[in-house]
């Protein structure tokens, strides 16, 4: 059984960032899902752990597999995940995305979908040494349309190559237990 915990980059309520992680959730494993919390205050070396940012860390590192899906601000990812990023690379038993399948999507107003903010995020995870997957890549454009009332994507296409994403997070999962 394939435990898959999902990060969603936005705290908005109503996110389409949340909606399409739970929609990637769904489609890998609902039953063997947590989202993960991003609610830690600023990163401070000066400050012990958290107790928030150790329960994140715990949740990574239990997980067989991650898929972050991240909105697009200022043609970036948003400071809430490169914070939570940030807090996780320094883990005192060490980084629990090493060697860890992510699977990268995003969700975004503008046509691009956040492809820019994918980018980036691939570039945030390089220190952190993930086994992030290269394709299919998923960029909802137009976000605000792109969901029904149950949070599913209305799109059949978008929903196929999010589902051929997560059968290719799955197959990284096997591949890494063999």
């Amino acid at each position: 059984m394939t435990h898959l915990v999902g990060i969603s980059g936005s705290l908005r309520s109503g996110s389409s960032n949340t909606l399409l992680v739970d929609e990637a959730a769904r489609l890998f494993a609902p039953d063997l899902y947590t989202r993960a919390d991003l609610q830690l205050p600023l990163l401070n070396t000066d400050l012990e752990t958290p107790a928030e940012v150790g329960r994140l860390v715990t949740l990574i590192g239990q997980a067989d597999a991650i898929v972050i899906s991240t909105p697009e601000y200022n043609r970036m990812i948003s400071g809430l995940l490169k914070n939570a990023l940030d807090w996780v690379s320094l883990a005192s038993d060490g980084n629990p995305l090493a060697d860890k399948p992510v699977a990268i999507i995003s969700s975004a107003a503008g046509r691009s979908g956040g492809e820019r903010s994918q980018y980036t995020l691939r570039h945030a995870l390089l220190p952190h040494f993930a086994r992030v997957l290269t394709g299919p890549e998923v960029a909802i454009a137009g976000a605000g349309e792109a969901f029904d009332d149950k949070g599913r994507l209305k799109d059949e296409k978008s929903t196929e190559l999010l589902g051929k994403l997560m059968e290719s997070l799955k197959a990284e999962v096997a591949l890494h237990r063999g």
